[in-house]
């Protein structure tokens, strides 16, 4: 087994795309890319978005993109899709499919050892980010073909019952959306003609009053996931070191005002301190709960919504006043009780799958570094 460069055996693919003038349909931003995942599972359409000259890097199905910003998220993944990406993203192939392939390529680029180089590696300070130069220099241990095929036959196996299970998972969040709507119709024309009142006055924007100290939750954008709320990872600071963020705590609802066609709600388990995109939104309990507000932010037809009225060309963000005026649905807290058994019983649905899910993840991680 030999040693190898990384700049031996694979390069960065250089195809330039006018994204005004290209027959691609797709973009993959960094927001498309999840962290440790080996195919791109989210894609953007080019045609009436809203992204920046820096999108100019075609891409064919069958090529990885490597996300250089910010390292840690470890998020670098196969594209099988035609497309174009930021230059922040490189595109990376195989020199040679008989000396590396490009799935196997995929899993080193999955590997611990690899994220660790990257990690020790970045460069720059508040905005991480890795050189194509520092990239080029990596070394790992390059096996025969043979057992390169082998290897990533078990890999993508595994993989394609993990993505068995994330079908069910997503069947049962679909559901949950469905009887929503199904209960209290489109809360954004209020087609079931409940009783309304302005954000403002039933869920006004409400930071914590505890005083935290020591370590505290620092949450950033990048570690909720999308369309789901879930917290991708949870970050410890010191109080002291917490630079343009607010507090909150279990009784706020953090919603993101920032591209919120990325769709990211929170219900915080815990007190903490976040980023000023998210808006600490506090439901007044005798009239919003929780968990049926976070569901109707979350919902296709006020994401919809948000992002029709977003103002912003490369950073779009829901204007506060319009959040602050929308006219909230309030129906019976009996109704809303109801939803909200629904959803917990759902909630734990998914736990279950969750379990499976990393379970599957465990031993693709296996496969990978052993």
């Amino acid at each position: 087994m030999s040693i190898v460069k990384f700049s031996e055996v694979a390069h960065r693919a250089y195809t330039r795309e006018d994204r005004f003038n290209t027959e691609k349909i797709y973009y993959v931003g960094g927001e498309h890319i999840d962290s440790c995942e080996l195919y791109v599972t989210k894609k953007g359409v080019i045609k009436g978005s809203t992204i920046g000259p820096m999108f100019y890097c075609g891409f064919t199905a069958g090529q990885i993109l490597f996300v250089t910003r910010n390292p840690h998220l470890k998020k670098c993944s196969i594209a099988d899709f035609d497309g174009i990406c930021s230059e922040k993203t490189f595109v990376i192939e195989t020199k040679d499919e008989s000396i590396l392939t490009q799935e196997y390529l995929a899993i080193i680029m999955q590997s611990d050892d690899f994220w660790n180089y990257c990690e020790e590696n970045k460069s720059g300070g508040v905005n991480y980010f890795l050189n194509w130069s520092t990239l080029a220099d990596y070394e790992f241990e390059l096996p025969p073909i043979k057992q390169q095929l082998e290897i990533a036959q078990k890999v993508m196996s595994a993989y394609r019952l993990k993505q068995s299970y994330k079908k069910l998972l997503d069947a049962t969040r679909e559901m949950v959306k469905s009887q929503f709507i199904e209960m209290f119709g489109n809360p954004v024309t209020n087609t079931k003609g409940w009783k309304t009142a302005k954000i403002k006055d039933v869920a006004p924007e409400m930071p914590s009053k505890e005083q935290l100290s020591g370590k505290i939750w620092l949450l950033n954008l990048d570690m909720i996931e999308s369309n789901t709320g879930r917290i991708i990872e949870k970050v410890y600071e010191d109080v002291e070191n917490a630079l343009s963020v607010q507090s909150f705590d279990e009784g706020n609802v953090l919603f993101s005002k920032l591209r919120p066609y990325l769709n990211k709600v929170v219900i915080p388990d815990e007190p903490g301190m976040a980023t000023t995109e998210l808006v600490p939104l506090r439901p007044e309990p005798s009239k919003l709960h929780k968990v049926f507000l976070s569901h109707l932010l979350r919902g296709n037809q006020f994401v919809n919504y948000a992002n029709d009225i977003a103002g912003g060309t490369k950073m779009p963000r829901m204007p506060l006043t319009e959040l602050r005026n929308f006219d909230c649905i309030l129906p019976p807290m009996d109704k809303q009780l109801e939803f909200v058994f629904i959803a917990e019983q759902v909630d734990k649905s998914e736990f279950e799958l969750r379990k499976s899910i990393d379970a599957i993840d465990q031993v693709i991680k296996s496969l990978i570094n052993n």
